[in-house]
């Protein structure tokens, strides 16, 4: 049903990352103005780190939005695993040129020295954990060569310490760790993110207790909150449809959320 007063609100929490739907919260803003100043230092790697659905991802695209404008930034959202491809989809979009014969990676220092550019490319990695220990180090080499300053992002696991991987241990250029939202970072969050597209009513449909029901079912994680007021909206959606006299237009009912929450697995029932 499009023209329900919840497919505009569902719509707003899909599961993917757009920079134009960044949603400013004191900790995050302060994170990511952290980033921007690092960018800007004489680093030759920095590290964004942090549990899944802490907003790792969604910092970086926003900060290729914000850089492109200004200097050359390059973005792969998906992990290039094999080493050729990489170096050469680098070489191709950094700068500007990828011979035919395989790619080494002192072919690819040898072109960077060539080109000698006044300003260090930057180059924006997310997910690099899936990256080889081969690759890694390549990247690292490339990072040391000053040919080029790399941003990735990695999770961070309740079995391993990111920063204690080999491939960081004495390379820590500057990290940036992510956490999870308390209740009211994620109100201000779920509002802000409704009240930017003018959903002025479902907005007002959500009061403390329901926030605090949200953050305790998702950890305060941004991912997760999404999934859940999606699935949220979705069974408003149903229910505006074929069954209008269930809703209450003025507040959200505990047991839709914890019903979102089952459909989520959040709740395992």
């Amino acid at each position: 049903m499009e023209n329900s007063l919840f497919s505009k609100p569902r719509d707003l929490f899909l599961d993917v990352v757009n920079p134009r739907d960044y949603v400013q919260i004191d900790s995050v803003s302060h994170m990511y103005q952290s980033l921007k100043n690092s960018v800007q230092k004489p680093l030759k790697m920095i590290l964004l780190y942090g549990r899944p659905g802490t907003g790792k991802s969604m910092l970086l695209h926003k900060l290729h939005h914000d850089l492109s404008k200004h200097q050359k930034v390059l973005m792969i959202s998906t992990p290039i695993v094999d080493e050729d491809d990489f170096l050469r989809v680098l070489a191709q979009n950094i700068f500007g040129h990828a011979p035919r014969e395989v790619m080494t990676l002192n072919r690819f220092l040898e072109i960077a020295d060539a080109l000698s550019l006044s300003d260090v490319p930057i180059v924006l990695l997310d997910e690099a954990q899936l990256y080889t220990p081969s690759l890694m180090e390549k990247i690292r080499l490339i990072s040391d060569a000053r040919a080029i300053k790399f941003v990735i992002t990695l999770h961070k696991t309740d079995k391993e310490d990111i920063i204690a991987k080999e491939h960081f241990q004495t390379r820590i250029w500057e990290s940036i760790e992510l956490q999870n939202a308390t209740s009211e970072e994620l109100k201000i969050y779920v509002q802000k993110k409704l009240l930017k597209s003018n959903c002025f009513d479902v907005a007002n449909m959500f009061n403390d207790k329901n926030m605090k029901l949200i953050a305790n079912l998702t950890r305060g994680n941004y991912r997760e909150t999404n999934k859940l007021l999606f699935s949220l909206f979705s069974l408003y959606c149903w229910y505006e449809e074929n069954n209008p006299t269930a809703i209450k237009y003025n507040s959200i009912k505990p047991k839709w959320i914890e019903m979102a929450a089952i459909h989520t697995g959040l709740i395992h029932a």
